[in-house]
């Protein structure tokens, strides 16, 4: 049985805090947007309160939620939780994310608040204002058995950054972020450090969406004009142009002003044709 609360129980905070992976879901504005599920795992998150909640975003191919986060108006964010181990439970955390980025004084300020432990391929820290929890009984979800964290993501970049360190220039983060973090499968920007990075090094995006309908950099969902908007567009200016240059359209127009006085005419009690206002 679901139930609903405006902060997170306080017999809950240690619950989510002794899980190991949660999920990550955002989407675009846009209803032809693509909605984004990610898997987050390891000690990399936090609650410093009941209505906050925050994540290490580690650097990954995709960067969906970075873009979803920072797209105007946007912001939406949900945060879900399962018991794999003891008695069943779902958790989700509904707010609006932002995104404090690696390089600027709020990631800064937030790594120092809350004793954050970088590692190598920090990109942000995604921070989430709740406004709703919810908990439901989550009988469904199956029992696993805890094993160890991977460290696969953690040891890659830690080598890149040793070859970085050793003077390796196209092992840098920026780069990288550059190549696969300036922009979104939907074609709207991303990391704006990677932004940044792309300009000054000159690094091409890496193409995330193939066929027809991929959509282009820059152009996200939101602001791809369709082409039946064009359409209707270039049926009203003719119909428009028509009507001020063709006989046929005049003479419509003409018939329908003496309708409109002859309707004039007729509601008026006892009236006369000088007391209507004639078109010019």
């Amino acid at each position: 049985m679901g139930v609903y609360y405006e902060n997170i129980p306080e017999s809950m905070i240690k619950w989510a805090l002794d899980q190991k992976v949660f999920w990550v879901s955002t989407a675009p504005l846009s209803g032809n947007g693509h909605v984004n599920v990610s898997p987050k795992g390891g000690p990399y998150f936090g609650i410093p309160d009941n209505k906050t909640f925050w994540y290490i975003d580690l650097t990954g191919s995709g960067n969906e939620t970075i873009s979803h986060l920072l797209e105007p108006g946007n912001g939406r964010i949900t945060i879900m939780f399962n018991a794999f181990d003891g008695p069943p439970r779902i958790l989700r955390f509904w707010g609006k994310g932002r995104v404090l980025e690696n390089g600027t004084p709020a990631f800064d300020e937030i790594v120092a608040r809350e004793k954050i432990q970088l590692i190598p391929g920090v990109r942000s820290v995604i921070v989430v204002d709740i406004h709703q929890v919810g908990s439901s009984c989550g009988f469904s979800v199956p029992l696993y058995d805890f094993k160890e964290f991977r460290t696969t993501l953690n040891d890659h970049f830690a080598r890149k950054e040793e070859r970085y360190l050793q003077g390796n220039e196209k092992e840098s983060m920026d780069r990288y972020w550059a190549y696969k973090n300036a922009w979104s499968m939907d074609g709207l920007p991303g990391m704006p450090r990677g932004l940044v990075a792309a300009k000054k090094y000159s690094v091409e995006p890496i193409k995330k969406m193939v066929g027809p309908l991929a959509p282009k950099n820059g152009v996200g969902t939101r602001a791809e004009l369709h082409i039946s908007y064009i359409v209707i567009a270039f049926l009203v200016l003719l119909v428009a142009l028509l009507a001020a240059t063709h006989p046929a359209f005049q003479y419509f127009s003409a018939q329908q002003s003496i309708q409109e006085i002859m309707l004039q005419v007729r509601s008026m009690s006892g009236g006369s044709p000088s007391a209507i206002g004639l078109p010019d």
